[in-house]
């Protein structure tokens, strides 16, 4: 192992707040009101479990992602919310209606899909109106609440433009205004973001957790992508084989994951095995390494598994659970570098670091870690 270097990392930044949610899901600032209560939810295609028993309580005004891979029930249970699916069991009450088994128009429900759906030879206005002519509203009702809708989405300049003479955001928005025009209760989004280029995902998230807020609707959206869901989310469900693996605020589910599912789908996680040697202490196996952790309630001798985000790994001397390693791979990241690093005889942990001015480690340098015991989470047996 090369020679310690002189310099260390200050710690990283806190994380951002988790958002709070609209003041539309505060009751008497004592607590949330529920809008939909899923209990029991069910469905299946054939053999296979789609939706598996779930039971999930969604805030009046907040907005909550339905996170997981491929083939996890999250686009099944929204199709299931906005009635276009019909569960095999269980019950769907909304605003206190129990509507599992209503048509999807009359529920007071939208949905935006993925690809938008807009009419390519209508106005931004007449895509808007589209819903009302149908229900046959009268013309005066129409125009005002199509220019109350393109008002909330900023888009009142454009009301004359088609769907082909806006950007992608533009096009997001004109979608969400014609779902918001009917006054909806509850607000579905299909992957609202995955036609976006990066850049203009990245900015039209942010987009759409201002709207969200400033419309205090209740928004329900599906997405794979980890980033978006912890970007825009007041809570996460994450699914995985028809249930919700675990549900919370977006830095909870991050930085406690209750399982190793969740642990290594919402990003990168070293997950270290271990002995328990007290309630607080564990050794590493096959490594004469012993670390604090949180306190918990396994016995002595007991095997677990120790989930550390990449981003708690600290640089330098700083606290309790110092150890020497050395660096055997490094990629640059722009802001960011992540790194490879062994401790011990042969336990690899990898760490992002910030990019600041100054010297990086190179390969084959040594260095001094510091693993914070409160950022070491026990995942279930």
């Amino acid at each position: 192992m090369g020679a310690v270097p002189h310099w260390h990392a200050s710690p990283p930044a806190a994380p951002a707040p988790t958002p709070t949610l609209p003041h539309a899901a505060r009751e008497g600032g004592s607590g949330l009101t529920s809008l939909v209560s899923i209990t029991g939810l069910s469905k299946r295609y054939g053999p296979v479990t789609a939706v598996d028993a779930v039971d999930l309580e969604i805030a009046r005004g907040e907005f909550l992602a339905l996170l997981g891979p491929s083939g996890s029930g999250k686009t099944s249970l929204l199709r299931l919310l906005a009635g276009f699916e019909t569960p095999d069991a269980g019950r769907i009450v909304l605003d206190g209606q129990d509507v599992a088994r209503t048509p999807p128009y009359d529920r007071p429900v939208n949905m935006v899909f993925q690809a938008y759906a807009l009419f390519p030879h209508l106005s931004v206005a007449k895509n808007v109106a589209f819903g009302l002519e149908m229900e046959k509203r009268p013309r005066a009702e129409i125009e005002s609440r199509v220019a109350e809708a393109l008002k909330l989405v900023e888009l009142e300049a454009l009301a004359g433009r088609r769907p082909d003479q806006l950007s992608g955001g533009q096009r997001q928005r004109v979608a969400i205004a014609r779902a918001v025009v009917k006054r909806p209760k509850l607000l579905l989004l299909d992957e609202p973001l995955s036609a976006l280029d990066r850049r203009l995902r990245e900015r039209t998230r942010a987009e759409l957790k201002d709207l969200q807020a400033r419309l205090g609707l209740t928004f329900v959206m599906v997405t794979h992508d980890q980033d978006e869901a912890m970007a825009v989310a007041s809570r996460i469900a994450v699914l995985n084989h028809g249930r919700i693996a675990q549900m919370g605020p977006p830095a909870e589910v991050f930085d406690r994951p209750a399982d190793r599912f969740v642990a290594e789908f919402l990003g990168d996680c070293n997950l270290l095995e271990a002995e328990v040697l007290a309630p607080d202490r564990v050794r590493l196996r096959g490594e004469a390494i012993e670390l604090l952790v949180r306190p918990m309630d396994r016995p002595a001798g007991a095997a677990v598994t120790l989930a550390l985000r990449p981003g708690k790994i600290l640089l330098g001397p700083d606290g309790r659970n110092m150890l020497n390693a050395s660096v055997e791979s490094i990629e640059y990241l722009g802001d960011l570098s992540r790194l490879t690093v062994r401790v011990g005889a042969a336990t690899r942990l990898v760490l992002t670091q910030v990019n600041r001015a100054g010297p990086l480690p190179a390969v084959g340098d040594g260095l001094f870690l510091t693993l914070p015991p409160e950022t070491l989470v026990a995942l279930p047996a």
